[in-house]
């Protein structure tokens, strides 16, 4: 639509400064004809655009000039609010300042807009706390005011003090480097360096922290998704794991692949079940799932799994095993 093309053209102008005809129209991938038309349209409707002649001229738009026009059709300001429902906010303790951002959003949208958006919104459901049977998905409770600091010392490249928790250990204060915050099914993580070595440390374990005024030693670029998978790999290789053999009923496999770290061979057996080799993070962790799956798998190696799982099913049916004297 012209009028969308026209607000595009507003803000090229208003973020990048003095562009040229041709880049305008390379940016809005029109004709350089259309966009002098639509600089026309908008001198006409009062925009202050002005054309810088000779060799390095171009358009731009008198300094100070400022519109309240947002440019948002109707399923990019629908986009912004379901983004804005959605619960990984609060891992960074952001939750009120994107509430107030969305009031924002609909605040600046065209008036025809507003009634329709906001009854798409109450029609769209996303993260509810409870899955389809009833069971409760609870996000970690952090303190906003931990968050906060932690935020502050990634974004400003200073090092942080925090008192963390690990598993098993006796909480203690250490300083680090951070790198960047990564949330992960409403869990989050601080990506940090210590002593030239990446660590890895979970928000809702930060017992305090605090910001210092010393810079981080850390890349001046991040590629957070990059080092999020090599540490993920790095986890999902670490520790004791197991893997193990498996036949399960192809309608709960991916209920056996959710639980695994890695699915290394895959092959349907002649009865139409599924025979799989995956790795689990421990031996518990293994008997955990396998257990979930009830008769829909069963564990064809190694043995000991076997015989944990029957020693687990033996002691259930013992328990309920019906008693002369009941």
């Amino acid at each position: 639509m012209r009028a969308d093309r026209l607000v595009s053209l507003v803000l090229l102008l208003r973020q990048r400064g003095q562009l040229t005809a041709a880049t305008l129209a390379r940016e809005l991938e029109v004709s350089t004809r259309t966009v002098l038309r639509d600089i026309e349209a908008l001198s006409a409707a009062g925009v202050p655009v002005y054309a810088e002649r000779g060799r390095h001229g171009g358009f731009a738009l008198l300094p100070g000039f400022q519109t309240e026009l947002t440019g948002l059709n109707h399923d990019e300001a629908l986009a912004l609010l379901v983004a804005g429902s959605r619960r990984g906010a609060q891992a960074f303790g952001l939750g009120s300042a994107l509430a107030s951002a969305m009031l924002k959003v609909v605040d600046a949208l065209p008036e025809s807009y507003r009634d329709t958006a906001a009854g798409a919104i109450e029609r769209l459901l996303i993260d509810p706390e409870t899955d389809l049977l009833s069971r409760r998905l609870v996000a970690e409770e952090v303190s906003d005011t931990i968050v906060a600091e932690v935020r502050r010392a990634v974004f400003a490249g200073h090092k942080l003090r925090i008192h963390y928790a690990a598993v098993g250990q006796t909480p203690k204060w250490r300083t680090v480097d951070p790198i960047g915050l990564v949330t992960v099914r409403d869990q989050g993580y601080l990506l940090a360096m210590k002593s030239g070595v990446d660590r890895t440390y979970r928000l809702s374990r930060v017992l305090a922290a605090e910001e210092l005024a010393e810079p981080a030693q850390r890349p001046d670029r991040v590629d957070l998704d990059r080092a999020w998978q090599e540490r993920s790999t790095r986890f999902r290789t670490g520790g004791d794991q197991v893997t193990v053999l498996v036949r399960v009923n192809p309608t709960r496999r991916e209920d056996l692949v959710g639980t695994a770290l890695a699915v290394h061979a895959e092959e349907a057996d002649t009865d139409g079940w599924l025979r799989l080799e995956v790795t689990f993070q421990d031996p518990r962790h293994a008997e955990w799932a396998l257990w979930q799956l009830a008769t829909n798998a069963e564990a064809l190696a190694p043995q000991w799994l076997r015989t944990a799982l029957r020693n687990r099913a033996a002691a259930i049916a013992t328990c309920y095993e019906v008693s002369a004297e009941r």
